[in-house]
């Protein structure tokens, strides 16, 4: 049940962030996130890291390759993404009074929970599995 639980929550992330990252791929997007790194003295080309960790990152994590590192990129993108755009919302709620930040909040516990647990055995490259050596020790 444990590996089962595993994969729900890396296809449900994996997806999500994909269809999010999606979005990126569009001129203005990457012009409003270069700006925002430059406001902060970061260089604009690390404009092309939102590809890594809301494309590249949420595939690896679907199929379960390199799993653990598909989630630490995935959060140190939303800490980026909370950090450039949302620190203001922080503390905001929406009009129909929910957290401002709730998306961008369980994208980044979510891909913490990928990074720590793993893949489990449904993966291309499962991690966390014991082989049968292992289990009989």
């Amino acid at each position: 049940m444990e590996d089962l639980t595993k994969l729900i929550l890396r296809l449900s992330l994996g997806f999500m962030m994909l269809s999010h990252g999606m979005g990126k791929f569009a001129p203005q997007s990457i012009e409003f996130i270069s700006t925002k790194l430059t406001a902060v003295n970061l260089p604009a080309e690390l404009v092309y890291g939102v590809y890594l960790g809301e494309i590249v990152a949420p595939i690896l994590v679907v199929i379960g390759l390199f799993t653990r590192l598909g989630g630490w990129i995935m959060v140190v993108n939303m800490l980026f993404a909370i950090g450039l755009v949302h620190m203001n919302d922080i503390f905001a709620l929406t009009e129909r009074g929910a957290w401002a930040i709730e998306t961008q909040a369980l994208f980044l516990v979510v891909a913490l929970a990928v990074a720590v647990f793993g893949s489990g055995k449904y993966a291309i490259k499962p991690n966390g599995v014991k082989t049968a050596e292992e289990k009989a020790e």
